[in-house]
């Protein structure tokens, strides 16, 4: 089910806008989501043996010999010619096209308003309920590529069928959290989504950004007010790679809060394994 919000940020007012976080009736499932550069190359080698004429051959042997080397001698520079001549048509046919990796999908937004909801402001109240499941049934995950954890993206139902703004499954590493997430709900309340801050992503207060993504951090194993201060916390303009490879560098633990801890911080530098 659809839930309220609440956005907190150091440098932000409190945000208006809505989230959702839930089941959705009617929506269904979706998953949206080789290769390496082609050589071609031509080596060939040659090499032709005689064996010497004895020097007791009689003269007419010596002729005979001497017109069946010149005979060789045409045969294997015509050869030879034939044989460059297929080097130079071999070299000069156009290369394969290089299927692009999959990597090549990988898109970097540096422009992404990211905020937070938590097991206290999902809908329902104090659940982990989600709207799109595709690797949980409900909101969680590590935050490794494996094991990602859940996110919201915005949505609309104004063509009267639930569509979100990146279709569930979609993985997305987000750095400042140094966590990757996979888009299983939503984000926006009411029976016009589409019309809310979440699905349209553009300057959210004042910051210039082009998109604006929910992640989930629990908060279970703190209080409100804790699980509040890591939404806030995390709330800001940040680094989001959508389709991201599955070797970049992730944070030990398991969520955003884990351990009593917020775990957020690192940046928007995109750190390798």
């Amino acid at each position: 089910m659809l839930r309220n919000n609440l956005l907190f940020a150091g440098m932000f007012s409190v945000l208006l806008a809505t989230s959702a976080c839930g089941a959705v009736t009617g929506t269904s499932n979706s998953s949206a989501q080789s290769a390496g550069s082609a050589r071609a190359g031509v080596e060939a080698s040659s090499g032709a043996g005689h064996n010497d004429t004895s020097a007791r051959v009689g003269a007419s042997q010596a002729a005979a010999t001497a017109k069946v080397k010149a005979a060789e001698a045409a045969t294997t520079k015509k050869a030879a010619a034939g044989k460059a001549t297929a080097e130079t048509s071999t070299a000069a046919a156009p290369k394969p096209v290089a299927v692009l990796p999959a990597s090549s999908s990988e898109r970097i937004v540096k422009t992404a308003y990211t905020t937070a909801y938590t097991w206290y402001d999902n809908t329902p109240a104090g659940s982990a309920t989600i709207s799109h499941p595709v690797l949980h049934k409900t909101a969680g995950g590590a935050g490794t590529y494996s094991d990602p954890i859940t996110i919201a993206v915005g949505h609309s139902l104004a063509t009267g069928k639930d569509v979100l703004d990146f279709p569930a499954g979609t993985r997305i590493y987000l750095p400042d959290v140094r966590r990757y997430f996979i888009v299983e709900d939503t984000c926006g309340d009411g029976s016009r989504p589409q019309a809310g801050p979440c699905h349209q992503g553009v300057n959210a207060d004042g910051t210039n950004s082009t998109i604006w993504i929910d992640m989930w951090i629990g908060g279970q194993s703190v209080s409100a007010s804790g699980a509040d201060k890591c939404a806030s916390k995390v709330t800001d303009v940040h680094t989001a790679v959508f389709n991201p490879a599955s070797n970049y560098a992730v944070a030990p633990g398991a969520g955003v809060i884990h351990d009593g801890k917020c775990d957020a911080g690192y940046g928007d530098a995109l750190m390798k394994k």
